[in-house]
């Protein structure tokens, strides 16, 4: 079974169609690019498969499990479909400095200290930010 899959889902602003019956399946460990023109869809998409928005037709599982599905009535909080999405803008408290940024979902889930400081510093490790965990976050390129 794919970890995301989606059938045939759209989603309408008003008469205006954002996503019209997409359908598409994500398996574990791929990765799925989402290429289009402005106002295609694509950001659309991602915020439904989180549960930002809510389609107004189709399907979304995630896993074996249906996390959206308007003509029954199914729909599955945010927080309760354990994945994440990355904003093309960021999202970043510019109060904090990158460590607390990266390390705040882990402490809002009430993790143990020890284990959040391992997994911040594989996350910046994997995405080459290490040694800049005390910079301010406001502080770092966009590129």
């Amino acid at each position: 079974m794919p970890t995301v899959s989606l059938r045939e889902v759209s989603k309408f602003f008003t008469d205006v169609p954002a996503v019209n019956r997409v359908s598409f399946d994500v398996e574990q460990g791929e990765l799925l690019v989402l290429l289009g023109p402005s106002g295609c869809g694509k950001t659309t998409t991602l915020r439904m498969i989180a549960g930002l928005e809510e389609p107004d037709g189709g399907e979304i599982f995630i896993g074996d499990k249906v996390v959206n599905a308007p003509a029954k009535g199914i729909v599955l909080p945010t927080e309760k479909r354990g994945i994440g999405m990355v904003f093309q803008s960021y999202a970043i408290w510019p109060n904090m400095k990158v460590f607390e940024n990266v390390a705040y979902p882990l402490r809002v889930r009430r993790t143990r200290p020890a284990i959040i400081r391992d997994k911040v510093m594989q996350a910046l490790s994997l995405v080459g930010l290490e040694g800049l965990e005390e910079r301010p976050a406001t502080q770092l390129s966009g590129g």
